[in-house]
């Protein structure tokens, strides 16, 4: 359909998971994807319209290159992001530190360093991937990571009021359980992998988890210009898991 013809869209976290899907989705649609992710490997395939770009999104310096290199960039999906495990008094603050810092601080580098080009185009549209373990619901055991997802919907209600008269729009969306290559590692991780994916399975109202194209879709809706009257939403993706 061409719904991003013409757009040049960046992608963190792109490798795989729901990164990959958006970037995959994005390209569908005609848009050049510049896909950032410190995993590539060498002999993967990615589509013509893709570049692949090794790059630590949490790196201020680097991040700002690379802005400079892609001013044209007019969709900016912030997609990288790490899971610490522990309730308050059981997470390390060195875990609690990794994920501030991989889950929110990467994506204020990214929109500081992209947003000045889109102002001077006074057009661009910011997706932030957060997640229903935030201010929407709470999980055992995901002190840091909620505390790093509510901040990510907070700072994008917070640029969507700042920059909306300067034609930007800045969503988010929270996932459920998406059945991803994460989740398989920390399946892996369990004593018993298959009791503990049917537990995630279980608590689902639909009995089932989401996939990465599901999320893709929704991202692929708020880049586009059908989504123009759409700012500061929280778009929750979870099958029911919230309600």
């Amino acid at each position: 359909m061409n719904r991003l013809a013409g757009k040049t869209c960046l992608v963190t976290g792109a490798a795989q998971g729901i990164g990959r899907s958006i970037a995959e989705a994005f390209s569908a649609e005609g848009a050049r994807v510049i896909a950032i992710d410190l995993g590539w490997k060498e002999e993967e395939a990615v589509p013509d319209s893709m570049v692949r770009v090794s790059l630590d999104a949490t790196n201020a310096a680097a991040v700002d290159v690379l802005a400079a290199e892609y001013p044209e960039v007019s969709v900016l999906v912030n997609c990288v992001g790490w899971v610490a495990n522990g309730a308050l008094l059981d997470c390390p603050l060195e875990d609690y530190d990794r994920c501030m810092n991989i889950n929110v601080r990467s994506m204020v580098l990214t929109m500081r360093a992209f947003l000045p080009f889109m102002r001077q185009r006074r057009q661009g549209a910011i997706i932030n991937i957060a997640s229903v373990v935030s201010t929407v619901m709470a999980a055992p055991g995901r002190f840091a990571y909620a505390t790093s997802k509510a901040a990510v919907i907070a700072l994008t209600q917070s640029v969507a009021l700042d920059y909306a008269a300067d034609g930007i729009r800045c969503n988010c969306i929270s996932p459920g359980t998406i059945d991803t290559p994460s989740l398989h590692s920390r399946f892996a991780a369990a004593a018993d992998p298959e009791a503990v994916r049917r537990a995630f399975v279980e608590r689902q109202p639909m009995k089932r988890l989401g996939s990465a194209s599901e999320i893709a879709s929704v991202a692929l809706l708020l880049a586009s210009d059908e989504a123009a009257f759409m700012t500061g939403s929280n778009v929750v993706v979870d099958g029911g898991m919230s309600l």
